[in-house]
């Protein structure tokens, strides 16, 4: 009962900037006493539950630019899909996701030079050749961590100037929707199982009911601000494993 409403919770605050909670869900369960081979597979599919309802809602919304979300999707998909096949050691996986995560938080926060965080450039650039590597790279990661892909994208896009906050978080439910899908056939094909509590999933999808009510009321910075804390503190969690 505990851990289905610590889901719900997740769920509930990561939807509101247009994410699925995957790292979340993984530091709950890893808690519950899930086993570890049951970890992955499992985070991916309520990925897929909470993020098919966000994306659902920011649709309706019209908060999906959807020749953006192609130009990282296209890429990302294959490269998720050969992820999941791929299982990581629990100690290369959470060092390597960990620092990534602190990274992308600091440099959030920390406004680098160069940097455009709202207007101008970042609302009317078009998707190139570093949108198809990026997507491409978060795809991978998200296959092989279990994370839908849309912690690593938000943040990359932001600080990159390629997009404001508001239209990352449109673009970061929909990615995580097609990651986490063909993350999940690798992983099931890999020989990894789902946990048998598909009560959680129930949550997840509560969670973002509830959590996308907020995406159009929060302010651009209000955005940013609690993407990064979500990012330092999943960043945190995994270290700390």
């Amino acid at each position: 009962m505990l851990a289905a409403l610590a889901i719900l919770a997740i769920s509930a605050v990561y939807a509101s900037v247009g994410q699925a909670g995957g790292t979340g869900f993984l530091a709950v369960m890893a808690v519950s006493g899930i086993p570890v081979d049951q970890l992955r597979p499992t985070a991916l599919a309520m990925n897929v539950v909470a993020a098919a309802y966000t994306s659902w809602r920011l649709h309706v919304a019209r908060l999906i630019d959807w020749r953006r979300l192609a130009a990282l999707s296209v890429p990302a998909l294959p490269a998720a899909f050969m992820g999941g096949l791929i299982a990581l050691s629990p100690g290369v996986y959470t060092a390597v996701t960990g620092v990534l995560l602190l990274g992308a938080a600091t440099m959030m926060v920390a406004r680098p030079k160069g940097a455009l965080w709202a207007g101008g450039a970042a609302s009317t650039r078009g998707p190139g050749a570093g949108w198809t590597a990026l997507g491409a790279a978060a795809g991978l990661v998200s296959g092989l961590s279990g994370i839908g892909g849309g912690v690593f994208v938000a943040p990359a896009l932001i600080v990159l100037g390629w997009a404001r906050p508001r239209e990352a978080a449109g673009l970061s439910a929909p990615f995580i929707l097609g990651n986490s899908i063909t993350g999940l056939a690798g992983a099931l094909l890999s020989g990894q199982q789902l946990a048998p509590d598909f009560g959680l999933f129930a949550a997840a999808l509560l969670g973002a009911a509830a959590g996308t009510v907020f995406t159009r009321r929060l302010s651009e910075r209000a955005i940013r601000l609690v993407l990064a804390g979500i990012v330092a503190i999943a960043g945190i969690r995994l270290l700390s494993r």
